[in-house]
């Protein structure tokens, strides 16, 4: 049994100081000592999606392994998605197509983090899609802030009072459900197996 749960965080943005980024990087100073927070920065490795390349039996890219090795590792995941033409980022969307047919995104339970207040379209869509990978967006977890019309540092958003405790509440939210998924899968784990 794990007992440090692990939040593996995601940004849909490849630039390296978007305010998608800069919020997870910022969940990871404020999360508790009782969380670990990763951030996943290989998003630009993945190659595009081809389901032949996920047939049975075939090869997996080692970028496509290594990636669901993480999320199938992690306890919870931390989303924040900018919004392109009213949509979901292609990179983002192409690394959520690798894992639909990953078991380890089933009741995942996820934090989603609008960090503009125009990002609707992709927010929605970025729901939908989730929700029809049978994951579990914890309403607690998943909050909208206002950083897209301003310039901050992890460290400064950390720093940021009311920022702070929003993200520091979404992250406590986060980690009760990530208790719950760690007890689910813990049991399931025990299961003893039908003859």
């Amino acid at each position: 049994m794990r007992t440090i749960p692990n939040f593996l965080a995601i940004s849909g943005s490849l630039r390296a100081h978007s305010s998608n980024t800069e919020v997870l990087r910022a969940c990871a100073i404020l999360a508790p000592a009782s969380v670990r927070v990763r951030i996943f920065d290989r998003l630009a490795d993945l190659p595009h999606f081809n389901p032949d390349l996920d047939a049975e039996g075939a090869v997996l890219p080692a970028s496509v392994e290594a990636f669901r090795g993480e999320i199938d590792a992690a306890d919870a995941l931390l989303i924040s998605s900018p919004e392109y033409a009213h949509g979901v980022p292609g990179t983002l969307k192409n690394a959520l197509d690798w894992l639909v047919s990953s078991p380890a995104m089933v009741f995942k339970p996820i934090a989603l983090l609008n960090v503009s207040p125009r990002s609707t379209h992709a927010h929605a869509s970025l729901v939908e899609i989730l929700r029809t990978m049978s994951t579990v967006a914890v309403p607690g977890a998943s909050i909208q802030l206002s950083l897209a019309s301003r310039t901050l540092s992890a460290d400064e958003i950390a720093a940021d009072p009311q920022i702070a405790d929003r993200l520091r509440s979404s992250l406590d939210a986060l980690l009760v459900a990530a208790k719950e998924y760690q007890s689910r899968t813990d049991c399931e784990t025990r299961k003893p197996r039908a003859p």
